[in-house]
């Protein structure tokens, strides 16, 4: 292991021609994270609302399940992304290249475009979800202390706000981050209170003497909570290219779960209750409702949009920005702000209704399990955790334009995830991981992007010897 990870580094100390390619995505040489800044990023973008409106969406009136189902529905789920985080990371932390590099040997430079793309747009619509949230919050604000009532115009110039901190840096808003994960935490905390003392008989009548479901509606939350993050599963590797090579790969399975599990059950699980109670969904609404003094409501909901304005710089607009540098050779700052502005396009007021929330989660997974089935069958089974990054930085070598191996698997796993949504992350990654094998064994479409495995003396055109 010892001497794997030391060709790793030197193989990133290598310099690598790749003129196409803007410096951002070249394999990290500085490792800023150690363990526990790593874990800490992490759960000041987990103390999210977003997971509070995933807990509401599982129990009535939005879902079907009981106090107890929902429980363990987050918690498999929970787990399951801290497991695949890391599987998928491991590339990202041993060689220091980001998604859209790691994604070229099994998709090819150009086909990488398409999961790439499939990546980016589910981090805006969460941009847009978050930014509407944070903007909901402050319309109340603005409403209760001056009267003024503009639900758009607040989200206009949430947005604008994300734009600048995206182009000047978040070097001060990071302590706003912490001091507002606090202050919600403790209003959270505060909820819980109130619920258990005041609603207590309520619990039991409406969310645990119900029978809810073990079957498809169990399984059904257990791939959204899975979904809530599985966007970040497929490009971990931007984040964890940046963790210290002192901290074993395995170890960071540890980290994900610390950062994921334990904050986002709370979130979730008061947000099951809140909704359970009050009959609402809606977040802003339910702490207006469980929060009787004014002056609390409105510090906390100060707070809560100051939550999701650092989650999403932190969470959403890093993999949307790195897929913009990918495709326009842009910075990263101009990437990001350009971002920003996209987000408006993402119609968030539509996704933020019940009905549409759990729904929105289970499609786009339909996507992202056969692209994480794809690309763990290959780092592991195909390549044996080994890559040769003067081959993978190079934009004209045998990884040049589409691996139809890795677009056939993808499409055929969509396909399979999209004729049961609700299990569609679960029921699309198999099939897509076992095609992606079953392709680079015995029918390699792309034979040329087997170079540099065991697999490579079954192609028929050896890589360095294609016709121009």
């Amino acid at each position: 292991m010892a001497s794997e990870q030391k060709i790793a580094e030197e193989a990133a100390h290598e310099v690598i021609e790749a003129k196409d390619l803007h410096e951002d995505l070249l394999p990290t040489k500085v490792r800023i994270m150690d363990p526990f800044s790593y874990c800490c990023a992490w759960l000041g973008g987990n103390v999210s609302i977003a997971a509070f409106m995933l807990g509401a969406s599982l129990v009535p009136p939005a879902g079907v399940l009981n106090l107890y189902q929902a429980f363990l529905a987050l918690l498999l789920g929970l787990t399951v992304t801290a497991v695949v985080l890391t599987l998928n990371g491991a590339a990202g932390h041993k060689w220091g290249i980001p998604f859209v590099i790691q994604a070229r040997s099994c998709f090819g430079t150009v086909g990488l475009k398409l999961p790439a793309l499939f990546r980016a747009l589910p981090g805006l619509i969460w941009f847009g979800v978050q930014s509407w949230v944070g903007a909901s919050a402050l319309n109340v604000v603005t409403t209760r202390m001056f009267g003024f009532d503009n639900l758009i115009v607040i989200f206009i110039l949430f947005q604008l706000v994300h734009a600048v901190i995206a182009y000047t840096g978040m070097g001060g808003v990071k302590i706003l981050e912490n001091c507002s994960a606090i202050v919600i935490l403790l209003s959270l905390a505060y909820m819980l209170y109130t619920i258990f003392s005041n609603f207590g008989a309520q619990i039991s009548d409406t969310l645990m003497d119900i029978p809810g479901t073990w079957g498809i509606g169990f399984w059904g939350a257990v791939t959204a909570a899975l979904g809530f993050s599985t966007t970040l599963v497929v490009n971990i590797s931007d984040y964890m290219r940046d963790v210290s090579r002192r901290v074993k790969t395995k170890d960071t399975t540890w980290l994900h779960w610390i950062a994921f599990v334990p904050t986002n059950m709370v979130l979730g699980f008061i947000g099951l209750l809140a909704a359970g109670i009050t009959g609402y969904w809606d977040p802003i609404h339910l702490f207006t409702e469980m929060l009787p003094s004014s002056f609390g409501l409105i510090v906390c909901l100060i707070f809560i949009a100051v939550a999701q304005l650092t989650t999403n710089l932190y969470n959403n607009l890093v993999p949307a920005g790195y897929v913009l540098v990918e495709f326009t050779k842009f910075s990263y700052k101009k990437a990001a702000v350009i971002c920003v502005f996209l987000s408006f396009f993402t119609f968030p007021w539509g996704i933020t209704q019940s009905s549409v929330f759990l729904a929105f989660i289970q499609l786009y997974s339909a996507f992202f399990g056969p692209i994480f089935g794809v690309m763990v069958c290959e780092y592991y089974i195909i390549r044996r955790q080994n890559y040769n990054l003067q081959v993978l930085y190079n934009s004209a070598g045998p990884f040049k334009g589409v691996n139809w191996q890795g677009m056939v698997s993808l499409g055929i796993g969509a396909v399979v995830g999209l004729l049961e949504p609700q299990l569609s992350w679960f029921i699309s990654m198999v099939p897509a991981f076992i095609i992606y094998y079953l392709l680079c064994k015995y029918y390699p479409l792309s034979p040329q992007f087997l170079v540099g495995t065991k697999y490579e003396v079954a192609a028929p055109i050896e890589a360095d010897k294609q016709p121009a």
